[in-house]
């Protein structure tokens, strides 16, 4: 997942992009970029760096204090190099996206069928926000070519695009990313997460509705499309991939996560000594465990600095295991002895918790250990964000295959915690792991922890249910 800053400001904008990029540190692996305007010629300069291997701020930081602009837009992005900028019939502008397109191969043909040429290629296909810019390019005007451009996708994109007059932010039309309108004096910017704006002095004016197209400047917010109430937000936001302090909808995380806990609790039996997460996104879950089981929350794992990063997002299955194997560090002095209840937000290949984490553990004295994921089986790969890839890749999945001896197309049976077949999947993962026991979250309290209405939420990763209509 890729996360989106820009800023618009009457004085210098540079400070606030710089930070307000950086606080998107945890949703991408692969590179950070800002475009701003220059000042003496309205032109976007972009600035893009691999950050794979390092952090954005230690990338961006020399030379920051040397840039001077009212307008810029920034980007931590899961995949492809951006923000870009070009020069079409709408004038200098610069783009930036997060989300997802299913379909891009065949929308970049078609596109070059029609003389379209792509000069950005990223790991053998066309960059996505390239190919985002070239659709949103066919339109008569900037909103007329967002509009089109979303009349063709499938997926899900949010996007940034920056003019010398100011900044277009939309939202994706199923609302699936968020997109969220600051405001301070001075200045207006707009985030994808909004722990961005605390500490730099901003306060929410405005969620983002699907499909809504709004256009800050020096002038103030300006609604260029309304939204609608279609919205089918990521439920993942809140039990992985979103920060503690940010909230989306007006639901902050952490409190989300409290709650998983809390229901994971409500319904276990086992007797244990105390409650544990697998840090970062671990830790709230268990917390939540922990004050509704009354058992105390203690940390039998530390994750060493925040310069790993998570071992769910990386592209190849070498790095995910080096992350894994270094990021966290087993306490004995704190595990020996101990049954212990390890809260994860989730379990997608399980390389994590089978090779590195229940081993540590163990290793350090762990009586026994009992995990809780926060959400049911991942059985779907994301079709809306850049994240789990294929089914072979999912523990629930590599599970079915092992029991019924080959791949099945029809998993519905497995998808039903009371039917026979998920708990003979949940027993094998649970051998695969090597734990004492296993027991996920139901779907309906992950739902209620969260708080919105299920229609309002995206659980394609969970039920299958692709709400998108074809086109």
């Amino acid at each position: 997942m890729s996360g989106l800053f820009g800023v618009v400001s009457k004085n210098n904008c540079i400070s606030s992009l710089y930070y307000g990029t950086d606080y998107h540190s945890h949703l991408g692996t692969e590179y950070g970029g800002i475009a701003f305007i220059n000042k003496k010629n309205g032109i976007p300069i972009k600035k893009i760096h691999d950050i794979d291997n390092s952090q954005f701020k230690t990338k961006f930081y020399e030379g920051s204090n040397r840039i001077k602009s009212n307008l810029g837009i920034g980007v931590i992005s899961d995949k492809d190099p951006q923000p870009l900028s070009f020069e079409s019939k709408f004038g200098h502008f610069a783009i930036c996206c997060a989300g997802l397109v299913t379909n891009k191969e065949e929308l970049a043909k078609n596109l070059i069928k029609k003389g379209v040429t792509f000069t950005e290629i990223e790991h053998g296909d066309a960059n996505t926000t390239e190919l985002i810019a070239s659709l949103i390019n066919q339109g008569d005007t900037i909103i007329d070519g967002i509009e089109k451009m979303y009349d063709q996708i499938k997926g899900s994109i949010s996007l940034l695009i920056l003019i010398k007059k100011g900044i277009y932010c939309a939202r994706d039309r199923n609302g699936v990313t968020p997109l969220i309108i600051g405001e301070k004096e001075g200045e207006i910017a707009a985030t994808s997460e909004t722990c961005s704006f605390p500490n730099l002095g901003f306060e929410i004016k405005k969620f983002l509705e699907p499909g809504e197209i709004a256009f800050i400047s020096k002038k103030g917010i300006e609604t260029k499309k309304r939204g609608s109430s279609h919205n089918k937000i990521c439920a993942f936001l809140w039990i992985y991939t979103g920060f503690p302090a940010s909230s989306y909808e007006g639901i902050n995380v952490e409190k989300v996560r409290e709650n998983c806990g809390k229901f994971l609790a409500k319904r276990d039996n086992v007797k244990i000594d105390l409650a544990a997460g697998v840090p970062d996104s671990g830790t709230a879950h268990a917390i939540g465990y922990a004050m509704e089981s009354g058992k105390p929350f203690r940390r039998v794992l530390s994750k060493y600095t925040p310069g790993y990063g998570r071992s769910y997002t990386p592209l190849t299955q070498e790095i995910r295991d080096k992350v894994a194997l270094l990021k966290l560090i087993a306490n004995k002095d704190i595990t020996d002895g101990n049954r212990i209840i390890l809260c994860e937000d989730s379990i997608v290949r399980g390389t994590q918790l089978k090779n590195f984490t229940i081993t540590k553990l163990r290793n350090a004295g762990a009586k026994e250990v009992h995990v809780r994921p926060a959400c049911p089986p991942l059985m779907f790969p994301c079709i809306y964000n850049l994240s789990t890839r294929s089914t072979k890749e999912l523990a629930a999945r590599k599970a079915i295959k092992a029991l019924e001896g080959k791949d099945i197309e029809d998993v519905s049976e497995y998808l039903d915690p009371k039917s026979k077949k998920y708990q003979k999947m949940i027993d094998w993962i649970a051998k695969d792991l090597g734990v004492d026991s296993l027991r996920y979250q139901l779907l309906d309290d992950m739902i209620k922890a969260i708080g919105l209405p299920k229609d309002k939420l995206c659980l394609y990763c969970w039920n299958g249910d692709n709400f998108q209509k074809s086109k």
